[in-house]
């Protein structure tokens, strides 16, 4: 038996619940539901945060664990501002029992991640999905024209870093939620950053990003209108990251990019229009399309 089991096995306890959130950028929250801030392994799990969980669904099998956790909103732990701007989406989720006595009797009872996540009346709610819900993601390739890599990554293996492929601008003004107008250096063609992504820098957004939709230039510099607006304000002065654009095609990666080698889609598989086609003079049969 561990030492906490013996510590349970007496029938009079001193237990706690402590909770470890990490998010995508790396800040890791702690909480406890004890009345005193507990610490180990370098992470201090604070008290009067107020979150509290509901009781762990544990099953055999492929089934999802999951629960519940609900807390305060405070300016010392979570915060609206950061859940409305994603920050604790996807985030990692340990949980333990401890005995608050000595802290070196615990033992894991949950890890996954943060689901669902709603606020409303000061207060948060998070769904919590156990390792087994990475089993429900389709995995595998899909055979159609356009590339499925993203660009710089491991598959694609562009170096989007380099020269005239990513830009450090200000912004100059915020014309509307999710539209900018920036001055970048260099003679960048109209949509070069189209499909593409701006990183935040600086302010109260950063370290959040946006696709690109429109990449419009104009005299002294160019307008950015993005798929969605960041969750978060953005103002004149901020520091942004931009990345030029990919729409995937293969076109697109030869010309612009010169990494045809590594594009990972297949450019001459025939079209929908191929599988209900049969043979007719003057027809090209290979999807792309007819002529007469």
């Amino acid at each position: 038996m561990t030492p906490l089991q013996d510590h349970l096995a007496t029938g009079v306890t001193t237990t706690a619940r402590v909770w470890a959130v990490t998010r995508a950028d790396g800040r890791v929250h702690g909480f406890t539901d004890h009345d005193l801030d507990l610490a180990f392994d370098g992470f201090t799990f604070r008290a009067g945060s107020g979150l509290t969980a509901k009781a762990l669904q544990q099953v055999t099998g492929l089934s999802i664990d999951n629960t519940e956790a609900a807390g305060a909103l405070s300016d010392a732990s979570v915060t609206e501002a950061d859940l409305r701007a994603g920050r604790f989406d996807g985030a990692e989720v340990r949980c333990w029992q401890v005995n608050w006595q000595d802290v070196s009797q615990r033992t894991e009872l949950f890890r996954g991640s943060f689901g669902e996540v709603t606020w409303a009346d000061g207060a948060f709610r998070a769904e919590l999905r156990g390792l087994t819900e990475a089993l429900n993601i389709v995995r595998g390739r899909v055979f159609h024209a356009g590339c499925l890599a993203v660009l710089g990554d491991a598959q694609c293996r562009f170096a989007v870093a380099q020269s005239g492929f990513t830009v450090e601008v200000p912004v100059v003004e915020v014309l509307l939620p999710g539209r900018f107008r920036v001055a970048p250096e260099g003679n960048f063609a109209e949509g070069w950053f189209a499909h593409g992504r701006i990183e935040v820098l600086s302010g109260a957004a950063a370290g959040l990003s946006g696709a690109v939709r429109l990449d419009t230039p104009e005299e002294g510099g160019r307008i950015l209108e993005l798929w969605q607006e960041i969750p978060a304000q953005v103002v004149a002065g901020d520091g942004l990251r931009l990345v030029a654009g990919c729409d995937r095609s293969a076109a697109t990666c030869k010309e612009k990019f010169g990494n045809f080698l590594n594009f990972r889609g297949f450019p001459h598989i025939p079209g929908e229009d191929w599988l209900s086609a049969y043979p007719r003079d003057g027809q090209i049969s290979d999807g792309t399309g007819w002529t007469r």
